[in-house]
């Protein structure tokens, strides 16, 4: 993994006139011929702020509204108007199913998109606060370009509130609280190509939240021959979803349980959109990957997890990969222990039983479920070794040995 200073991405760009995307004149083309997206930020609205492209305004209502819709006892109003007649300009967020009615100056659950003057703003466009390069089997995309590289970004800022979240240094804080480099779409999409990286990867945090950021990226970058992979949650309403679908090649999700209970109190989210979310995704026709984080005495549940590898059968067939990755200790669940192999090997064993033909074992490295392996002749056809892809038997998506199709994108 290479973790990049905003010299390092930037290094050569002026040089180049970002001549990797044919001069500036792509951008320019695509900025005057894309379907407006969102508006550019008023003079008196900070830098990187671009106005949301999913809300709607609720100038017209004064009173009545529903305070328990969008603040729970466990993350309640940090402002006064929950407890004064409601009154003012108010949006309603429809981004996630959070919904989030904000007053003038409040930001969602998500601390990212604010409501100024009753219009809803994203406060993260092109301010990332993570950049690296990293494999993509990281993400893990384990049928998506294995042996390639992906040029990775991340913004502040998400959605969900998860007790273990390894990222909870930048998912967790408004973009205030981050280190955060100037680099809108055209920059990114430069220093992919500069870094010969096919992909661009929106992960570490929640995309969801920058989605303007990337779905304007992820269109630029197709225009110039990348590839685009969303690694997210799926806490995501349908209709930004459909579009985001059109722009990208493939999606990771993590589907961090299958009860409401675990959703509702280890996650602060709900189960239900999430599973609308894998079934949108997949009916599109989108590349899909499904990660479940097994967490030990909240999730892991051999019934649980024999449900969930069912439903994934159910909704999105047997060729959709399924990875059981293994917990570590951290953020706000460190009395927990590493979840134990034997745990994972039973939920692997369950998942291929019910009939899944790609099931992996994460964060396990040297295990036999790292390696993709044919359903029909049992063969070995993808050989990993950590993060890293070692060795392929595939000759035009087919087995080598069988010539059994393998679902996935190769080339």
């Amino acid at each position: 993994m290479k973790n990049l200073s905003r010299r390092t991405v930037l290094k050569g760009l002026a040089g180049m006139g970002l001549c990797a995307l044919g001069g500036g004149a792509l951008w320019a083309e695509w900025q005057s011929a894309r379907e407006p997206t969102s508006a550019e930020a008023p003079p008196s609205l900070p830098a990187h702020t671009r106005e949301a492209m999913y809300y709607s305004s609720m100038a017209q209502v004064e009173e009545g509204l529903d305070c328990a819709s969008c603040h729970t006892p466990a993350e309640p109003s940090r402002t006064l108007y929950c407890h004064v007649p409601h009154q003012g300009r108010y949006v309603r967020c429809a981004l996630c199913p959070h919904r989030c009615i904000l007053a003038e100056g409040e930001r969602g659950r998500c601390r990212v998109r604010e409501n100024r003057g009753g219009r809803l703003y994203s406060f993260v466009y092109g301010n990332p606060c993570a950049i690296h390069v990293d494999p993509i089997e990281k993400k893990p995309f384990y049928h998506f370009l294995p042996g390639t590289t992906a040029f990775s970004l991340a913004t502040a800022g998400c959605s969900l509130r998860c007790k273990y979240c390894q990222n909870y240094t930048i998912s967790q804080y408004p973009p205030e609280q981050t280190q955060n480099q100037d680099a809108p779409p055209e920059v990114i999409v430069a220093s992919t190509l500069q870094w010969g990286a096919p992909t661009i990867a929106y992960t570490y945090s929640e995309p969801m939240v920058f989605y303007e950021y990337m779905l304007d990226t992820a269109r630029l970058g197709r225009r110039a021959g990348l590839r685009n992979v969303v690694i997210s949650s799926g806490y995501i309403n349908p209709e930004p979803l459909r579009e985001l679908c059109q722009a990208v090649d493939a999606i990771k999700i993590d589907l961090k349980g299958f009860n409401e209970d675990f959703y509702r109190e280890v996650c602060n989210g709900t189960l239900s959109p999430v599973l609308e979310a894998i079934r949108i995704i997949h009916a599109m026709g989108v590349h899909l990957e499904i990660v479940n984080l097994v967490v030990p005495t909240l999730n892991d549940n051999p019934d649980e997890l024999h449900a969930l590898a069912e439903w994934v059968l159910e909704a999105v067939g047997p060729d959709v990969p399924l990875h059981f990755s293994r917990f570590h200790p951290d953020y706000q669940l460190l009395n927990l222990p590493p979840t134990p192999i034997e745990t994972l090997e039973a939920a692997r064993q369950k998942a291929l039983d019910v009939g899944l033909h790609y099931v992996y074992l994460g964060n396990v490295p040297g295990h036999e479920g790292n390696h993709t392996y044919c359903p029909n002749c049992k063969e070995m056809i993808i050989r990993r070794s950590g993060m890293a892809t070692t060795d392929m038997w595939l000759e035009a998506g087919r087995c080598s040995y069988c010539g059994t199709p393998i679902p996935g994108v190769w080339i």
